[in-house]
């Protein structure tokens, strides 16, 4: 269970978030809102890519400030550009480095690297130079990397905004097809219906928070 307790966010004198009280228990979540909503900092928080200045956030008891590197074992991110994210010159070699510290052997590191990476299509592509892989391509190396580190929830911050129509639809099917609890920040609205939960956020507070449906309609209202 991921909790945000009387949430705020500042930086200087702007306010980011204000106010922000949510229990987040479903398995797929989404968070939508415009450019400057405050939607990516409430999702970093999870992780402790960013620390509330005002209330706490905690993911099944742990706060990501105090306990950062136990909640950062329970929670992966997926950027927005997956080139962020890989490391090491080759998929296997990506996905490999991911399970460093795990205490396994290189030859079962790579072998859970080669199994995950054929399991989501890229099993052509294991000694492939990572950076000339497609988009669409990338973006599943990088949530292969996360994957393979067994996170119980996975955020991802607008990960379809750098991929075509076609490459956004099996990303977010792919999402849905997670054991992980999946918390999404988009603009893809028309990829949420098969969501648990949307969450719309506006000038920093949430302003719905309801069924993808009627959650919807009303930010498609808002944003007339």
């Amino acid at each position: 269970m991921i909790e945000f307790r009387g949430v705020g966010h500042r930086y200087g004198e702007r306010v980011v978030l204000s106010e922000v009280d949510l229990c987040l228990e479903q398995r797929r979540v989404a968070f939508v809102g415009a450019n400057g909503s405050g939607k990516s900092t409430l999702a970093r928080m999870v992780n402790g890519l960013v620390h509330p200045t005002e209330g706490s956030v905690s993911v099944d008891g742990l706060d990501p400030v105090r306990n950062g590197r136990a909640v950062r074992k329970r929670v992966g991110f997926v950027f927005t550009n997956p080139d962020s994210q890989i490391v090491m010159p080759t998929p296997e070699e990506d996905v490999a480095f991911s399970l460093r510290g795990k205490g396994i052997s290189k030859d079962e590191r790579e072998r859970k690297a080669r199994e995950l990476l054929s399991a989501y299509g890229l099993g052509g592509h294991l000694e492939h130079p990572a950076h000339q892989l497609s988009g669409g391509q990338k973006q599943l190396l990088a949530l292969c990397a996360m994957l393979v580190r067994e996170p119980d929830v996975l955020v991802c911050d607008e990960p379809t905004t750098l991929l075509d129509l076609r490459n956004k639809r099996r990303f977010v099917e792919l999402l849905g097809s997670l054991e992980q609890q999946v918390l999404l920040v988009t603009h893809d609205l028309d990829l949420l219906g098969g969501f648990d939960r949307v969450v719309v956020i506006d000038g920093g507070r949430v302003v719905a928070d309801d069924t993808p449906e009627p959650a919807l309609r009303y930010y498609r209202k808002l944003a007339e």
